[in-house]
């Protein structure tokens, strides 16, 4: 990310691991590791960590300013890390625009460093502000490895993908079994039968998998049995180099699927229907480079505006696209909340009125998504009466409950449901993030909390928000970063 004061002028080459120092030591949560702090890349610091342990910073937040003014969008991580995984496909330059400064960005940039990919960060360009993406020029030309290493697969989930386009290239590939936030099992198996309905054979040895198809991928038909991010993403790469027609059944609709698939065409792919639950896929002996920009973060929009109704005020979320978020912003306008679409983003607003309560059941794209659960749990614990939300997509993501009861909420949890009374006022206190979601659920209640509240381990935060203090305090927040 970009260090204090908004200087990012310096370009920046990855070459391979030597470009890139390891992160500060992992922290492991009971259940599963996650990034316990983000990697310095050359003269660029990612803002999880300093040298000499930024990961133990904390956020201070003093309740009850209203937030007015403009929060710039980033480009969505969850479209921008599969997209650098597909530069593996081709040995041409793919050349990524509007790419978020985050610390899981720059990681997958060590783990296809050690693939033999190189990477080019452009420097500052006249008119840039500190908000603006970065463009990384990707170059798969070269692949010298192509097992990816526990010590690096273990830190995040996504970088499992990079299984498809490896044995789509390069006829074989071995995967560390992934790692990532403690958010239930969140298997792989789903992955493992998309690349074996296209022919690869897969064998599983010492917490790696192994896939081979030494005679290239041969088209087919994958049906999941469940909707899939990571398995869709995974079998549209391996489907592109496949010999054939691939016909994905039951594929999941999220904007990020098919943001990743227009860029795949655009490398001369050759997908229709992204977007919808049927896939096909017409194979292609090659594909070339190609330039594409990142779509806005649909997450990152819906968790300021639900910032933004928990705390009153009007604020323009500036590059958002309605149509990316269109459940939650409806469920924001039944709170009570204000929801106007412009040229230049989305205005959200709420002034005088207060928060009605609401029923919410998580799903796949398009109903409410799972990343905004937490966010929305937090904005209930003000809502005027009882509220209920229910979590479909994962177990175990009511961590942030018992962190939430802290601050005063009251929250009672029935298997996959939360029940939500409203209170009158949320009480400042000390509070433990444990996931990425989770954590900026805690900085929303804090908004609203009378006195201080001190969020601990925003290591997590880094992960998934660009700037996050930096953004709220432009709108009036009283928010600041406390290092060490």
């Amino acid at each position: 990310m970009i260090p204090k004061g908004g200087d990012f002028s310096e370009k920046i080459v990855l070459k391979n691991e030597s470009a890139v120092s390891p992160s500060s030591p992992v922290t492991l949560t009971p259940a599963r590791h996650c990034v316990g702090g983000a990697l310095r890349v050359m003269v660029r610091r990612q803002r999880a960590c300093k040298v000499g342990g930024r990961g133990m910073d904390r956020i201070r937040i003093t309740g009850g300013q209203k937030l007015n003014g403009i929060i710039p969008i980033a480009g969505a991580k969850n479209a921008a890390l599969p997209l650098m995984i597909a530069s593996l496909l081709t040995d041409e330059t793919l050349i990524l625009d509007n790419v978020p400064r985050l610390a899981d960005v720059a990681l997958l940039q060590r783990i296809l460093g050690n693939h033999g990919v190189d990477i080019t960060v452009n420097g500052k360009r006249l008119g840039e502000t500190q908000y603006d993406g970065q463009t990384l020029h990707i170059s798969a030309a070269n692949i010298i490895d192509t097992t990816a290493p526990y010590e690096l697969v273990s830190r995040m989930r996504a970088s499992f993908w990079v299984i498809a386009p490896l044995v789509a290239r390069m006829g074989e590939a071995k995967v560390s079994m992934p790692g990532g936030c403690a958010i239930g099992t969140r298997p792989v198996d789903l992955l493992i039968l998309a690349l074996e309905n296209l022919g690869a054979e897969i064998a599983i040895d010492k917490g790696y998998v192994i896939a081979r198809a030494k005679n290239g991928l041969k088209g087919g038909r994958i049906v999941f049995p469940k909707v899939t991010v990571s398995g869709t993403h995974t079998a549209l790469m391996a489907a592109s180099l496949a010999h054939g027609f691939t016909e994905i059944e039951n594929a999941a609709r999220e904007p990020e699927i098919a943001d990743v698939a227009d860029c795949l065409n655009k490398m001369g792919a050759k997908i229709s229907g992204a977007g919808s639950s049927h896939i096909v896929v017409e194979g292609v002996p090659r594909l070339k480079g190609a330039r594409h920009r990142v779509l806005p973060d649909r997450i990152e929009t819906g968790t300021y505006a639900m910032a933004v109704a928990m705390t009153g005020g009007d604020v323009l979320l500036e590059n958002a696209r309605v149509e990316l978020l269109q459940t939650p912003l409806d469920v924001l306008m039944r709170c009570g909340v204000s929801v106007s679409p412009t040229n230049a983003g989305v205005r959200i607003a709420r002034n005088g009125s207060g928060i009605a309560p609401v029923e919410v059941t998580t799903a796949p794209f398009p109903g409410f998504p799972t990343d905004l659960q937490a966010q929305l749990m937090a904005l209930m614990t003000r809502a005027n009466g009882t509220s209920r939300i229910t979590e479909t997509i994962f177990e175990n993501r009511f961590m942030h409950v018992q962190e939430l009861v802290r601050l005063g909420a009251r929250i009672q949890l029935d298997g996959d449901c939360a029940t939500i009374e409203g209170v009158d006022a949320l009480k400042g206190a000390p509070v433990m993030a444990t996931d990425l979601r989770a954590s900026v659920s805690l900085v929303i209640a804090g908004l609203a909390a009378e006195g201080e509240t001190m969020v601990n381990r925003v290591y997590h935060l880094d992960r998934g928000f660009e700037r996050l203090e930096d953004k709220l305090s432009a709108c009036g927040a009283a928010i600041e970063r406390l290092s060490g």
